[in-house]
């Protein structure tokens, strides 16, 4: 997903480290459920592997939860936040009982219909038919994780907690960014998470919805850039 990111920031220099998150990609899947605090764990031993003492923590929504944990339980790690499409707050007992019945029927069917349903919301609704090319991508992304992995995944943030207190007090730059036309995580949303963050700026991308960073690569890479190199 960072793919179109990864390629403008080596160009400019920069290390980019993009893990697959356990039950993702390569890594490995263990059934159950996978909390933020064990993804955010995930991290920061790889990143004591790699010997890194500090770095610029980046997330899109579910990633972006992940960089929260990681700024709450490794805050020395953390020299500046990337924040795209997500939200702080707690979930709630509704989006906990969503959360875990699409786990449930995830198994059941596999990640096809469930891919199927939502890509109108994972890209704004008219990029699916003018960014074929990208819906396809993200289509096929999905329907390759293994049903086990994203279940666990969704298991663990039913019980997502607040990270209002944590990012009220940071004392780290942070960039926020939203799809102006993304519908899980709304402009006001990403307006309320620059407000509480002390040192944030906010970016809204034009003709994205929530994955803005494969929508609008360009708009996305210059506000990641510009940000960068400010710190």
């Amino acid at each position: 997903m960072w793919a179109p990111q990864t390629a403008a920031l080596t160009a400019a220099g920069y290390r980019v480290i993009t893990p697959d998150l356990r039950g993702y990609g390569e890594s490995p899947v263990l059934p159950g459920r996978a909390i933020l605090a064990d993804l955010a764990d995930d991290l920061a031993a790889l990143l004591a592997g790699l010997g890194i003492e500090h770095l610029v923590v980046g997330g899109v929504s579910m990633g972006g939860q992940i960089a929260m944990e990681v700024r709450l339980r490794h805050p020395g790690l953390v020299r500046a936040l990337v924040l795209s499409d997500t939200s702080p707050v707690p979930e709630t007992p509704d989006g906990a009982k969503f959360r875990r019945e699409t786990a449930e029927r995830l198994i059941a069917e596999g990640m096809r219909p469930y891919a199927e349903e939502v890509i109108d919301k994972m890209l704004a609704a008219h990029n699916v038919t003018a960014m074929p090319e990208t819906a396809a991508r993200v289509s096929a992304m999905m329907c390759a994780t293994d049903p086990e992995g994203a279940a666990a995944a969704l298991r663990g943030r039913a019980e997502r907690p607040d990270y209002r207190p944590v990012l009220a007090g940071a004392a780290e730059p942070c960039l926020v960014l939203v799809g102006a036309d993304d519908v899980y995580t709304p402009v006001a949303e990403a307006e309320a998470l620059h407000a509480l963050l002390p040192h944030s700026v906010l970016t809204v991308i034009e003709g994205a919805g929530h994955l803005p960073g494969l929508e609008r690569p360009e708009a996305f890479n210059k506000a990641l850039l510009d940000f960068l190199a400010g710190l």
